[in-house]
């Protein structure tokens, strides 16, 4: 599913327009991304959890020179799904 077709589900189960369901949308991934950036885990009940993981740098190797280089370190987005909705997709 990409987003044009999560907003016309949106717009399907809510009856509000597909300019105001795309709206919502942009303004739920803005606030998540804004609070993921301010390192702040983001808890969203019977859905999952959005935090940061931070992977220290680490040694690697040019696949084309075999020279080792290191690889630097960054956060990276880990989500945990909620219980409710891995229940829902085990049914």
């Amino acid at each position: 599913m990409n987003k044009k077709q999560l907003i016309d589900a949106m717009g399907q189960h809510s009856g509000l327009t597909k300019k105001q369901c795309g709206a919502a949308l942009t303004a739920m991934l803005d606030a998540i991304s804004r609070s993921l950036h301010e390192g702040d885990a983001v808890f969203i009940p019977k859905f999952g959890n959005f935090s940061l993981s931070y992977h220290p740098s680490k040694m690697g190797r040019n696949p084309q020179t075999g020279e080792q280089i290191e690889i630097a370190g960054q956060n990276k987005v880990a989500f945990k799904c909620a219980k409710a909705l891995k229940d829902r997709l085990q049914a």
